[in-house]
């Protein structure tokens, strides 16, 4: 049985790496050379899918994200109008905007955005850099809004006035609730699933909850408007007395109409209103040649990294190597897949875990060698030798990932980073450090026993 697993197993893994070398492709790339009456002329486009999966479109592209200093973006200022809150209440409203600014762009789709807050005198301002984006008149419509939200409904005068005057529903609208976007916690984008359309889930704070269910209760069979900022964004009709602090907006809903209500819903959750006051395109912070010798430095490291594990270790050097190589293209392909954006920073964060890499392979090494000096067969030293390292090689992967999750931050903890160039630092890292566990272990010890077994005998 296990001689007819194993061109299994080859071949599962030939396809694997066929996937990962084609999502690690470069894109734009030119394609040109001739094969005896064979002409290639063609251009390298980046991977993507595109299928339905149970009447769900599932589209996704392999794009590698550069960050500002690599590729640059737009660079925005916002003034944070806090005339209306006490003197004690605006640095915690400040905070609060400059977190819901930073998930709003990222519901955008613009991944590591640096956000921050910038007081000069009596003033405050919300600084928003955005990576690769050079046209961000999309953006705006959904970042540059004060994004005040609110909840109306009719009037009885307005609702008798209606039915001798077809006046517009959206111009019935016009009584406030009293419900806000202070009183939403999120709005997400969820599928239904019978008739598997879009919809809008709300998810309402204690106070909002009360007050929805209220309103709810004594508009049935009437619609309420959402609007923002004045403008009215969807007036779903109330089926029923909706109680527990969560609703649902349902319609005839593209997925991008149900993303934009969703951002827009989110929008309106800014404690204080934002104006934005500057707005440009900005260059890469590093010229091109500082990116290549970064570049160049990065392959002299892993080249000798290389060269030194084959000079010592002979042709456990050559394994380690080979599984080094699958880890560069796995860690990539993961990089793009995510995707995370590439600064240099984050290219840091990278090469730091291609040491663990190493690292790991010279502890199962050595102890490999260990054995053999003890008079092991090759079969029982690279057992025990993977065995006794594995458990310094979770240690120290342990401890980087402990480390990793701190400088990540993914809760905004206040006293940790909040910042995205060290988050890029630190989500590389953790990928790297994960991937380099599997390739270190796993692919190295598969290796082994596949091509090299029987030469180890007799060369160690």
């Amino acid at each position: 049985m296990k001689q007819k697993r194993k061109p299994f197993r080859v071949i599962f893994f030939l396809i694997i790496l066929f996937f990962i070398i084609r999502i690690d492709l470069p894109e734009n790339v030119p394609l040109k050379f001739r094969i005896g009456n064979l002409k290639i002329d063609s251009v390298i486009r980046a991977a993507e899918i595109d299928f339905n999966f149970f009447g769900i479109r599932v589209k996704k592209d392999f794009k590698t994200r550069l960050g500002l200093d690599l590729k640059g973006g737009s660079h925005l200022v916002y003034e944070a109008d806090t005339k209306a809150l006490p003197s004690g209440d605006v640095e915690d409203a400040l905070i609060s905007s400059r977190d819901i600014v930073e998930k709003r762009v990222n519901f955008y789709g613009v991944s590591e955005p640096v956000v921050q807050t910038v007081k000069s005198g009596t003033v405050s301002r919300i600084v928003v850099d955005l990576p690769g984006v050079k046209d961000v008149a999309e953006a705006l419509s959904f970042i540059g809004q004060t994004a005040q939200l609110d909840f109306k409904e009719e009037s009885v005068a307005s609702s008798e006035a209606a039915i001798a005057t077809d006046t517009p529903l959206i111009l019935r609208l016009t009584k406030k609730t009293g419900l806000t976007g202070k009183h939403i916690k999120k709005a997400t984008v969820q599928f239904d699933q019978n008739t598997s359309n879009p919809t809008v889930a709300l998810v309402f704070t204690e106070k909002g909850g009360k007050l929805f269910e209220e309103i709810t209760k004594r508009n049935v069979g009437k619609p309420i408007g959402i609007f923002l900022d004045q403008l009215p964004l969807s007036a779903p009709t109330v089926q029923q007395t909706i109680s527990g602090g969560e609703a649902v907006i349902t319609g005839n809903f593209t997925v991008d109409e149900a993303k934009k209500l969703a951002i827009s819903i989110n929008a309106g959750a800014l404690p204080v209103p934002i104006i934005l006051r500057e707005m440009k395109n900005i260059g890469p912070t590093l010229g091109q040649k500082q990116v290549q010798q970064s570049v160049l430095a990065g392959g002299v490291g892993l080249s000798a990294v290389i060269i030194f594990m084959i000079g010592y270790y002979g042709i456990l050097g050559v394994i380690a190597s080979g599984a080094l190589l699958i880890y560069g293209l796995l860690s990539f392909a993961i990089f793009k897949t995510v995707p995370v954006v590439l600064t240099l920073s984050g290219i840091a964060g990278f090469i730091l875990s291609i040491g663990m890499a190493v690292d790991a392979n010279i502890l199962i090494f050595e102890r490999i060698k260990e054995e053999i000096r003890r008079g092991k067969k090759f079969d029982s030293a690279v057992r025990i030798g993977f065995t006794r390292a594995l458990s310094a090689i979770k240690d120290a992967n342990i401890t980087t990932l402990l480390v990793s999750f701190i400088l990540f931050n993914p809760l905004n903890w206040s006293f940790f980073p909040q910042f995205g160039v060290v988050r890029g630092f630190a989500l590389t890292l953790g990928i790297g450090v994960l991937t380099s566990l599997f390739t270190g272990v796993v692919v190295t010890k598969r290796l082994i026993e596949m091509f090299y077994k029987d030469k180890l005998k007799t060369t160690i």
